[in-house]
């Protein structure tokens, strides 16, 4: 039987490894929370790199795209939130212990 923690760990390494979602969750956790709005704030991003990671992101439960009037935009569930508060730890971690490495 497999832990629940290594679970846990299965599904954020699955989303970490992936090109593009820390800066898409981090984006959206800023306040950039249309299509183009996200789009302009990650350098390099492609509009069909973009709609692959949306859509992964809504399948796992990560973010949530809701419609109001003719306006489209995405908002973080919790997972999300947990994973950007994860995100802002690794970052943290790097500066702490690896920049004091080289």
């Amino acid at each position: 039987m497999k832990s629940r923690s290594i679970g846990g760990l299965n599904i954020v390494e699955n989303l970490i490894k992936l090109r593009w979602v820390p800066e898409i969750l981090e984006s959206i956790e800023l306040g950039n929370r249309n299509y183009s709005e996200i789009l302009r704030s990650i350098p390099y991003l492609s509009h069909t790199e973009l709609n692959r990671k949306l859509k992964i992101l809504i399948e796992k439960g990560v973010i949530k795209r809701a419609e109001e009037g003719n306006n489209t935009y995405y908002m973080l569930l919790d997972f999300g939130r947990d994973l950007v508060h994860i995100f802002r730890h690794l970052e943290d971690l790097e500066e702490k212990y690896c920049k004091s490495v080289h």
